[in-house]
């Protein structure tokens, strides 16, 4: 609703005082209330939260920041909740909440950057792990963890940039790796690696814009993962995301920062520093 210029009308003190209310005793957040905290939700929440300008509604700062914080290990990952399983999505997550709330001093950066190069592959693609297949997904959260970081010199950006252009397809939609089908989804994964790299310019955008279209479900308005299918929240964000990315003027869409996830004047009040990068 943020990229369509339609945030206000949703509801904002029952979304914030829901929001507020799955916070748990260790500082992090839960899919909803009483459920475990993980790194996924808790960003959703601050991300949530800073939207509606209501971050610093949230009761215990402190021990949110040190919940996130704790969760990194030695060797710079990030494990995602108590359980302990690593993933760099989980990297990106907690790089991205404390960014957003100012607090990245809490972390070792550099030790997060170097995790995050040691899941680097051959073909200049992320993967979950070091050693594990690269993933549009993975790349996506990788180059925000690194533009967060100010630490886009680590990277080759052609040969990741030539990589995500492989992406696309006939139909004119993208997928997330290799021999797989298109889904609406990559059109935020890997646009906004793109666009953070300023190479936006190397896919057929118009092509995409007609498969993201080709998707919207003409009777509810939402979009799906694929033409005829069944359409859903997540992928109504990709898409919308992905046609704000696209620079698409059929429709006044706010333009998304492709490294936040969130729109351009929150970035702005945040006052974070190097947040913009790549194209506009």
């Amino acid at each position: 609703m943020a990229v369509m210029n339609r945030l206000s009308e949703m509801p904002r003190d029952p979304i914030v005082s829901f929001a507020l209310s799955c916070q748990n005793e260790d500082g992090g957040f839960g899919g909803n209330i009483a459920l475990d905290s993980h790194l996924l939700y808790t960003l959703s929440a601050v991300q949530v939260l800073c939207l509606f300008q209501a971050e610093d509604q949230i009761v215990d700062k402190e021990g949110l920041f040190n919940w996130v914080a704790a969760l990194q290990r030695e060797d710079g990952s990030f494990q995602g909740d108590k359980w302990g399983e690593i993933d760099t999505r989980f990297t990106y997550c907690a790089m991205n909440c404390l960014a957003l709330l100012g607090q990245l001093h809490r972390i070792n950066i550099p030790a997060a950057v170097n995790y995050i190069m040691s899941c680097q592959n051959w073909d200049a693609g992320f993967g979950v792990s070091p050693g594990a297949e690269s993933h549009a997904g993975q790349i996506f959260c990788c180059v925000g963890a690194l533009r967060i970081a100010n630490a886009m010199d680590r990277i080759d950006q052609d040969r990741l940039g030539f990589w995500l252009a492989q992406r696309q397809l006939p139909s004119g939609g993208l997928n997330g790796r290799p021999e797989k089908k298109a889904d609406v989804c990559y059109s935020w994964w890997v646009l906004s690696a793109m666009s953070v790299m300023g190479r936006v310019s190397w896919i057929d955008s118009a092509a995409l814009i007609r498969y993201i279209l080709s998707c919207q479900d003409v009777d509810d308005g939402g979009i799906a993962d694929k033409p005829g299918n069944w359409p859903d929240v997540y992928h109504t964000f990709f898409g919308v995301a992905g046609l704000s990315l696209l620079g698409y003027l059929d429709v006044p869409l706010n333009k998304i920062n492709p490294v936040f996830a969130m729109p351009p004047e929150v970035i702005r009040r945040l006052k974070i520093p190097e947040a913009n990068g790549g194209e506009p």
